[in-house]
């Protein structure tokens, strides 16, 4: 696994990239097999499997990242697990169990070592796990088997400008229903979004802003990533509510902002129309990292946050920490890294 690929690390997209190895596990009648790890990149399924007719499926993403000294680590892949296993519960699809999720994702990081980017490029290696519902099927009911994959792509940032500012529209569209899949991490939101984010990227926009769909006073996510923003007397706020992911990377930025930063933090409502009260705003997520917002664009103005062409100082200190940590060069908090 030692062997050399011919890949130019520092101008990356988030973009697939064939990888030589990935991890299939079947389950049926009522228990999954052993896995295995494959070289073809190519599922074959019943024609009437649920995953292509009624959306039950479900995935997770997360990162590999290569240290100063040339280990290789994984951020909390454990929350990975619990979430998929969250979405799996509401979309009536068998739980995968913690341990064999992770060693999954270990076998399929060993494996394709040669795609882990080397420190220092700012690159990782995404690992993308899934579930689907497949088997001869043909009415809206669970399925009758599933398959449980992981595979990995290098991957560069999400946003190509990385660490800049990125104005963002609010959007008319809803990604999720209220009592719905918004807190689940299913296929169905994100082609929901598809549309959406077509429209905010013509009008010039690096994505858009999604409020509550009951009363649209509310923002909820930022098109694939969560919100957050730090206000004018230092608090780290993040929106709370039901339709919402729980993004692994909100949760530890707010663990980070009042143990390392020592900030007052908050879940809770965040008012597209009181946005005067942050002075830094930005989008979080495992894929984003974090993403600064420079602007929100809202009926017909466009309010700017710090800048539009400088990063704020609070977000800057969150990403370096996080950074740090991921890649080794800060100590982190009890159970967050798994060595690869």
């Amino acid at each position: 696994m030692s062997r050399q690929v011919n890949i130019d690390w520092g101008n990356l997209g988030f973009n697939y990239i064939k990888t030589d190895f990935r991890y299939v596990s079947s389950w049926k009648n009522g228990e999954w097999d052993k896995g295995q790890l494959v070289i073809d990149n190519k599922l074959s399924i019943s024609e009437g499997s649920t995953v292509l007719h009624y959306g039950q499926q479900c995935f997770e993403g997360l990162k590999a990242y290569r240290t100063k000294n040339g280990s290789i680590q994984l951020f909390r892949p454990y929350e990975n697990a619990k979430r998929m296993n969250l979405s799996a519960q509401r979309l009536l699809m068998p739980e995968i169990p913690e341990e064999k999720f992770v060693e999954a994702v270990l076998q399929v990081v060993r494996t394709n070592v040669a795609y882990v980017p080397p420190y220092g490029t700012g690159a990782t290696l995404y690992v993308r796990p899934f579930l689907i519902g497949v088997g001869d099927n043909l009415g809206v009911r669970p399925a009758p088997e599933y398959l449980f994959c992981v595979f990995c792509s290098p991957v560069g940032p999400y946003f190509k400008n990385g660490m800049t500012p990125i104005n963002f529209a609010v959007t008319d569209f809803d990604r999720a229903a209220p009592y719905g899949t918004g807190a689940a991490k299913v296929g169905g939101n994100y082609a929901a979004s598809l549309y959406p984010h077509q429209l905010a990227k013509k009008s010039g926009f690096g994505d858009c802003i999604y409020l509550d769909p009951r009363t649209r006073t509310k923002i909820e996510e930022v098109g694939a990533a969560n919100f957050f923003g730090i206000t004018k007397d230092d608090e780290f706020v993040t929106p709370k509510s039901p339709s919402i992911l729980p993004s692994i990377t909100k949760y530890s930025l707010l663990y980070l902002s009042r143990e390392y930063l020592h900030l007052k933090v908050a879940e809770r409502d965040v008012l597209i129309d009181n946005l005067n009260e942050f002075k830094e705003a930005g989008a979080c997520g495992t894929a984003a990292v974090i993403t600064p917002i420079g602007g929100i664009y809202y009926k017909d103005k466009l309010h700017v946050f710090h800048s539009q062409t400088e990063v704020g100082p609070i977000t800057t200190k969150l990403y370096d920490t996080l950074c740090g940590i991921q890649f080794g060069d800060l100590e982190a908090p009890k159970g967050w890294i798994v060595k690869a």
